[in-house]
C-alpha cells in the first residue's frame, strides 16, 4: 500500500516546470500503446491545454514520486464543443473542459483518481465540466458516471483518435457522488 498522496495545484505559468512530468507520466501509463500515433501526440495536447491562461492542473505526489495528474481549462463562451450533442443546452453553460486524468499503476485502485479529480474540480467556478472517454473503456465511463457525469453522445474529434463518449457533469460537484474505491483500471 502506498502512503497518502499529496495534491499540488498548478496553472498556466507553471507549465514549463511541470510539462516534462506530465509527459513522463503519460509515457509510463501508455508504455504499451506508444506505437499508436494518437498517443504519440500527447505533448501537443499538453501544450494546447497549457497555453490557455486559465489552465489548471493537479499533480499527486507520494513522497517524491508522481502518482498521477488531472488537468483542463475553461471553454470559450458559446464555443463549447459538447453543445452539438444536446437538443437543448442547459441555461447556464460556462464549462470547464476536463482534458486528462492519469494515474500510474502503483496508485491505481487506491482512490488517487478520485482525489485528483475532486482536487481539480473543487476549485472550478464554471457550471459544467465536460470530458471525453474512449468508448472501448466502459469501466472508465462507469467511474465517471459514479462521479455524477452523464453520457450525452459520442464523438471522434480527430481522424486517428478513438471514438469517445461525450460526458457532462454539473458543478459544483455534489458530495457523495464519488465512490471510495473505483473499478477503473485508470484509478
Amino acid at each position: 500500500m502506498t502512503s497518502p498522496v499529496r495534491l499540488r495545484h498548478y496553472g498556466h505559468d507553471d507549465l514549463p516546470d511541470i510539462r516534462q512530468t506530465l509527459l513522463d507520466v503519460h509515457d509510463d501509463v501508455y508504455a504499451a500503446e506508444m506505437e499508436n500515433e494518437f498517443n504519440q501526440r500527447f505533448s501537443w495536447f499538453v501544450d494546447h491545454w497549457g497555453a490557455h491562461p486559465d489552465f489548471s492542473c493537479v499533480i499527486g505526489y507520494d513522497g517524491d514520486e508522481v502518482a498521477g495528474f488531472a488537468y483542463g481549462a475553461p471553454a470559450t463562451e458559446s464555443r463549447e464543443w459538447w453543445r452539438d450533442h444536446l437538443e437543448t443546452a442547459p441555461e447556464r453553460t460556462a464549462t470547464f473542459h476536463f482534458s486528462e486524468l492519469m494515474v500510474r499503476e502503483q496508485w491505481r485502485k487506491t482512490g488517487t483518481a478520485e482525489r485528483l479529480h475532486r482536487g481539480l474540480m473543487e476549485a472550478r467556478a464554471e457550471n459544467l465540466a465536460a470530458l471525453l472517454v474512449d468508448v472501448t473503456h466502459p469501466k472508465v465511463q462507469a467511474l465517471y458516471e459514479s462521479w455524477g457525469y452523464r453520457k450525452i453522445g459520442e464523438d471522434q474529434p480527430f481522424p486517428d483518435s478513438p471514438v469517445f463518449a461525450v460526458m457532462l457533469v454539473d458543478l459544483p460537484l455534489r458530495s457523495g457522488t464519488h465512490r471510495q474505491r473505483s473499478m477503473s483500471p485508470y484509478s
